[in-house]
C-alpha cells in the first residue's frame, strides 16, 4: 500500500503532484465526481434531480453507482450547478 515517511519541509506539498494523488484520481469515476459534489452540498438525489429539471432520483442514484451513464446534456447541468467542468461528470 502507501508507505508513510516523515519529511520536515519548510513548503507544505503540493497533494497535486503525490503518488497517493495521482492514484486517487485515476479511479474516481464520473458517478463519483456526482456523489461528491452532491453531498457536499448537502443536496440530497431527490433535490438534485429537481434541480436538474425532475430527473427522477433513482436515475441520479444509477447514474452515482454508474449503472447509467451521464449523458453530455446533463453533465452540462451538472457542470453549471456546481461551477465546474463538464468534464467531471464524462
Amino acid at each position: 500500500m502507501y508507505e508513510v515517511v516523515k519529511t520536515f519541509r519548510k513548503e507544505p506539498a503540493n497533494v497535486f503532484e503525490t503518488d497517493w494523488y495521482r492514484d486517487i484520481k485515476s479511479k474516481t469515476t464520473p458517478g463519483d465526481n456526482l456523489r461528491i459534489y452532491r453531498e457536499n452540498r448537502g443536496l440530497t438525489q431527490a433535490k438534485l434531480g429537481e434541480m436538474l429539471g425532475d430527473v427522477p432520483r433513482q436515475h441520479i442514484s444509477n447514474m452515482e453507482r454508474r449503472t447509467r451513464s451521464i449523458s453530455l446534456k446533463t453533465a452540462r447541468k451538472l457542470a453549471a450547478l456546481f461551477k465546474v467542468s463538464p468534464e467531471k461528470f464524462i
